[in-house]
């Protein structure tokens, strides 16, 4: 651990903690290492999301009625 890390307390469902010590003691990587490695993933998946948002707000909204009138007018429902 460096200087710079935090301890934090978080509470495992007892199988998820299970297969996290199985795969660390088959692995070269601890626990910690996995739960961080799980949350940085899962920002960057949230920063890539609100990119996609970022790029898409200029496109024009359409409501849900004016779409399903659209399907029905062009004969696809």
């Amino acid at each position: 651990m460096t200087e710079l890390t935090k301890r934090a307390t978080v509470y495992l469902e007892p199988e998820l903690h299970k297969a996290l010590r199985i795969k660390s003691a088959e692995t070269t990587y601890s626990i910690s290492d996995m739960v961080n490695d799980a949350i940085r993933n899962e920002l960057a998946s949230d920063a890539d999301d609100l990119a996609a948002f970022r790029d898409r707000r200029a496109e024009p909204v359409m409501g849900f009625e004016e779409l399903v009138n659209r399907l029905k007018r062009d004969g696809r429902i």
